[in-house]
């Protein structure tokens, strides 16, 4: 395979983590909190359209729906029951706790009722591949609908964040929950909000991850998650650009680590990567330095 196809490959990857990485850096930017049961959100994306179309014989495109439907409910329900009665606790480590409790949750539930046994998921991308430079360079259908989904989310939300009332108020609490309150902005479904928005993207990002890599299991969304973390605080957590560019980058030095240096140390590139840029620029490749308010 030719360098080209191993950047493409990383284009494509890097778009999922980025599209992974939007949901954590809208909820730490906003909440202030790490949502770490976000993976688990990309696992219920993904096996609600396996089950809709495999078990149940749904339409492909309708089964994305309930799957987006679904965890978005899943993603407001955690945010009501688990986080919010936590959001004035002494220390943040209480709430991280309880994220990796959910997180652990998801993961059994799928497997009590999945089991753990991996599935083969069928590719949701109704798109050919194309062949270019004479069949040299090859880029799938995933890889197209991916990158094409990666830009449009990023604009969509760019726009809704500047353009609209529900975006400026995220923008309020972002910057302060009492000051924003005290404006008439309602913190509470604004935060409920953000969840709705991150929890829809990662059943978007579930079912990309599983169409381009097609198995299917109840930790499938637990490594991914993690380097989708690593993304947003590779780009700066807190910044949308930063978790595109993040996402895009990490996807690329993946790829290229695994063609060029060893598959089995891919991870430990992605790893000391992520440690050289934050010893270099704590903040991340965009993010800002916060002022502690005492």
């Amino acid at each position: 395979m030719s360098f080209i196809n191993y950047v493409i490959n990383g284009l494509s990857l890097g778009s999922i983590y980025a599209i992974i990485a939007l949901g954590y850096t809208m909820v730490y930017g906003i909440a202030r909190m790490l949502n770490f049961a976000h993976g688990d959100v990309i696992m219920v994306g993904a096996f609600t359209v396996f089950f809709g179309v495999s078990m149940q014989g749904l339409n492909p495109i309708a089964a994305v729906f309930v799957s987006i439907a679904i965890c978005i409910t899943l993603g407001v329900t955690i945010e009501f029951i688990a986080y919010r009665p936590l959001r004035g606790a002494a220390s943040s480590l209480v709430v991280l706790i309880t994220a990796i409790g959910v997180s652990y949750f998801l993961q059994n539930l799928a497997l009590l009722i999945f089991g753990a046994n991996t599935k083969s998921f069928t590719s949701m991308v109704p798109i050919n591949p194309v062949r270019l430079a004479g069949g040299e360079i090859v880029i799938s259908g995933e890889t197209i609908m991916t990158i094409l989904s990666c830009i449009i989310i990023m604009i969509s939300l760019t726009a809704f964040i500047k353009k609209t009332k529900p975006g400026q108020a995220m923008l309020a609490v972002s910057e302060d929950k009492g000051a924003a309150q005290l404006m008439g902005i309602n913190v509470n479904g604004t935060i409920s909000l953000t969840f709705a928005i991150g929890s829809g993207l990662a059943a978007i990002a579930g079912i990309l991850l599983c169409s381009a890599y097609p198995s299917l299991s109840p930790y499938t969304g637990s490594m991914p998650g993690i380097k989708a973390f690593i993304a947003a605080v590779f780009g700066g957590i807190g910044s949308i650009p930063g978790a595109l560019i993040g996402g895009i980058l990490l996807g690329v030095i993946e790829i290229l680590g695994r063609a060029y240096i060893s598959s089995q140390l891919a991870d430990v590139i992605v790893f000391m990567v992520l440690i050289i840029v934050l010893l270099v620029k704590p903040t991340g490749l965009l993010g800002r330095k916060l002022q502690e308010k005492v």
